[in-house]
């Protein structure tokens, strides 16, 4: 179909020149945190600015060695790596720290893109208020930086399979395959005092569906745990969210399948909409019975998107673009969190509540 990707690939080449053009003007870059997706950023902001200077502060106030992390330098505190000037900053320390660790950076007026999710309550977010800031703020959802994402989001938008009346997405794979050679039971998605949970860390669901469909109006939440895992938190998850159309969408996320499974399908009176985020392929299901596969990169390296969603933030903070994955748009995310828990704890309908 015209106007659709053809596949999921950026020449490493154009990757490279728009790296080296955003680029060029930034000198030193923080990331706070030390876990795989710290460690993620700093690679990906050393790969693609040789030239800027990373450093990284540990969360549990533990002095890093560079070397542990891969960074160009560390410093002992935030306040430290303040007073280094750093053009932005990357918060990926554990949930129920995000806030405070980007308000302090907020507060020196330096852009902060925050870890998924924001926060681990919308309470904790409403009373921390990091809108009273104005350096840049955007919240690392990197699933929408792929282009199939893309894709269905234009599919939908232009109304291909007409009007949605159902749509279905589903989450699932093993906790203890996600980081091979570690005990899953001392990771972050593990525990509740560091904000784990198959709600939490599997949030992107949500905020990829408010992107498509949101905003909804009510929830009906099953939060559960199998335990199997020997673990202090939920392993699955199962929700209906409604629009006030009457549309209804429905998500499973869960720690348990031995078989990692990820789709997303949309019903629309006209036609199927089929996204296979394992694959990485859309297909359309049509009407009168044809199928046509719009968009496959089986070969997508998906540190890509984490790439694109750098670069996005970076342009975003020079004023060049937005930034979708916006605080506003993550404040929703949780609201849907918030609803799910009162949901699962009441055993009943509840509403979303809206923006104060």
């Amino acid at each position: 179909m015209a106007g659709y990707w053809p596949n999921g690939r950026f020449q490493e080449s154009t990757t490279r020149s728009r790296a080296v053009v955003i680029g060029a003007a930034l000198k030193k870059v923080l990331v706070v945190g030390s876990g795989s997706i710290a460690k993620r950023h700093i690679t990906n902001l050393r790969n693609l600015f040789p030239h800027v200077s990373v450093i990284c502060v540990g969360a549990s106030g533990r002095m890093l060695d560079p070397a542990e992390v891969g960074a160009s330098k560390t410093a002992s505190d935030i306040a430290t790596a303040i007073g280094q000037k750093p053009d932005f900053a990357v918060v990926a320390s554990p949930a129920p720290y995000h806030l405070s660790h980007a308000d302090e950076l907020l507060a020196a007026n330096i852009p902060v893109l925050i870890e998924k999710p924001l926060c681990t309550s919308v309470r904790e977010c409403e009373d921390m208020d990091l809108r009273r800031h104005t350096a840049g703020i955007g919240v690392a959802y990197n699933l929408r930086f792929m282009p199939a994402a893309q894709t269905v989001k234009k599919l939908l938008d232009d109304g291909v399979v007409g009007p949605i009346s159902t749509a279905f997405a589903e989450v699932g794979q093993f906790l203890p395959d996600w980081r091979p050679g570690s005990d899953y039971r001392k990771g972050v998605s593990a525990r509740s005092e560091l904000g784990g949970g198959a709600l939490l860390e599997l949030s992107h669901e949500l905020d990829y569906l408010n992107w498509f469909f949101g905003p909804f109006f009510r929830a009906l939440g099953v939060i559960r745990s199998a335990g199997n895992l020997e673990i202090d938190v939920e392993d699955t998850v199962d929700v209906l969210l409604q629009k006030r159309g009457g549309q209804l969408v429905h998500v499973h996320l869960d720690f348990l399948q031995r078989h990692p499974s990820r789709h997303f399908k949309a019903v629309g009176a006209t036609g199927t909409i089929k996204w296979d985020l394992i694959a990485n392929k859309v297909v359309l299901f049509r009407s009168d019975g044809s199928t046509e596969q719009v968009y496959a990169d089986p070969n997508y390296d998906r540190n890509q998107m984490y790439i694109d969603q750098m670069i996005a933030f970076i342009d975003f903070v020079k004023g060049a673009a937005d930034f979708e994955s916006s605080l506003d748009s993550s404040m929703e995310v949780m609201r849907l969190v918030e609803s799910i828990r009162i949901s699962s704890e009441q055993s009943a309908w509840t509403e979303v509540e809206e923006p104060l």
